[in-house]
């Protein structure tokens, strides 16, 4: 056993840690304690909880209440977590105690083992590692940075990937003719670059919406400790750490207006998840409308080609799925219940602090790097390579009966109903109907119904 493990101390007492292992007693009692679901600490949060620490640690020596070479190696060891190099080190399940102590502890040992074999002389993890900090302040801090850091560095340019192939789709499907459909059924005609240039303008605006709450979002409660007074952390420790993480990782962070609101409730995280539920409906509305205009090849509407990517079924022979756009639909569904988890956890606020903080991040971040993601996977495996099928759309268009809708200016709704009941029940089309009942010439009608200008609105001149 001496050959496995080595014993390590703490407030509780002894704990047996594996003998090569970086953290320390604490970090080994919440692995003990919380194995529920498999599931570690997200990748970006750990690396901003590092970035914290690093920053800590020099304000913490300028304030001297760390020592310098402490101060140093501790910034070092904290500068090779946030770059991924100690990632097996932080073991702890996302479903453990709720305000962070344990993942908040698990760095702290971490860090301080690695300073002391850097440095050569002790390092602890409460004293000098977490000093001016609590997990109750430091931990929520880290999960504002992660989310900040992951919206701007990965999700904005990703959606801002798919909105530009959007575009690019609606300008060269900008004259293509196709049928409208309201309630799944008929409707006047509209261009299938009028369609990806609504999908592109949703998307486009759920940028905005993302970047309207990026200032809450980006708001920290560092400097807050244990319950929002400051305890124990300098008047000027938050500043400048916070002054420092915003100008080394280039992200809009600030503050706490309130450091009470910010301790206590975790409300911009849950308007975050709001936002990313919005652009999640958006996105499933898009790739749903995809898979149902690329249905068939022959019993489906096929009014466009969706690029082949894999054989689609096991049984069939040449079968091929829109399985782009059902991913896209599965990361939303996702999306949708980490909503739903991070708005039940962010109502559980109890008085000076929310804990739920560990299931929060998790599923916001989640959230987060699913969208940014399938955006990119979707823009590129399946958006860029869509190809119309003009004519199919044209006939569809054409021989709707909703076309008539134009000839109301001409001879009135009355008229007009009477045309289409007679189009649907004969299958002839309202421009047969109508030159058989002598209704208009064959020179207005060539005029009413252009499908082409149908599109654009107004009163065919």
């Amino acid at each position: 056993m001496t050959d496995e493990f080595r014993i390590e101390h703490d407030s509780m007492g002894e704990v047996k840690v594996p003998k090569e292992a970086k953290w320390q007693a604490q970090t080994q009692r919440a692995v003990e304690n919380f194995p529920i679901s498999g599931l570690t600490v997200e990748r970006a949060l750990i690396g901003a909880l590092a970035a914290i620490k690093g920053a800590a640690s020099g304000v913490n020596a300028r304030l001297k209440v760390v020592p310098k070479d402490m101060a140093d190696a501790i910034h070092q060891a904290a500068a090779e977590v946030a770059a991924g190099k100690w990632d097996d080190e932080f073991p702890i399940d996302v479903y453990q105690t709720g305000s962070g102590t344990s993942t908040n502890m698990n760095m702290n040992e971490v860090l301080a083992t690695l300073a002391t074999e850097r440095l050569g002389k002790e390092v602890h993890p409460n004293d000098h590692v977490n000093a001016s900090q609590s997990s109750n302040d430091v931990f929520p801090s880290a999960i504002h940075v992660a989310a900040t850091r992951e919206i701007v560095k990965d999700l904005i340019p990703s959606l801002e990937h798919l909105a530009k192939a959007l575009r690019k789709k609606q300008r060269e499907f900008k004259s293509m003719v196709k049928s409208g459909r309201t309630h799944l059924m008929d409707a006047t005609p509209v261009t299938l670059g009028q369609e990806f240039g609504g999908y592109a303008q949703a998307i486009e605006i759920g940028i905005e919406r993302l970047n309207n709450v990026l200032p809450r979002v980006a708001e920290l409660p560092l400097g807050g400790t244990a319950v929002g007074t400051g305890i124990n952390a300098p008047k000027t420790f938050a500043k400048g750490v916070i002054t420092k993480l915003a100008s080394d990782m280039g992200l809009p962070l600030t503050e706490a207006r309130d450091h009470f609101e910010a301790q206590g409730s975790r409300d911009a995280l849950v308007e975050c998840s709001g936002v990313l539920r919005t652009i999640g409906v958006s996105m499933w509305k898009m790739a749903n409308d995809i898979r149902w205009m690329g249905s068939g090849p022959r019993t489906g509407l096929a009014e466009i080609r969706i690029p082949d990517l894999q054989p689609g079924s096991s049984i069939m022979p040449g079968k091929v799925n829109p399985v782009a756009a059902e991913a896209v639909c599965q990361v939303v569904a996702q999306v949708m219940g980490n909503d739903a988890a991070v708005a039940f956890g962010g109502a559980a606020g109890n008085f000076e602090l929310n804990v739920m903080l560990p299931v929060i991040a998790r599923n916001l971040l989640e959230s987060i790097r699913l969208l940014a993601s399938v955006s990119r996977v979707f823009a590129d495996k399946c958006v860029n390579g869509i190809e119309a099928n003009v004519e199919r759309m044209k006939a569809f268009a054409e021989s709707s009966p909703s076309i008539a809708t134009s000839l109301v200016p001409y001879i009135g709704y009355e008229k007009v109903a009477k045309v289409v009941k007679e189009s649907t029940a004969s299958g002839k089309s309202p421009r047969q109907v109508v030159l058989e009942q002598k209704l208009m010439t064959e020179a207005e009608l060539d005029k009413a119904l252009d499908v082409l200008s149908l599109t654009k609105g107004g009163i065919a001149k």
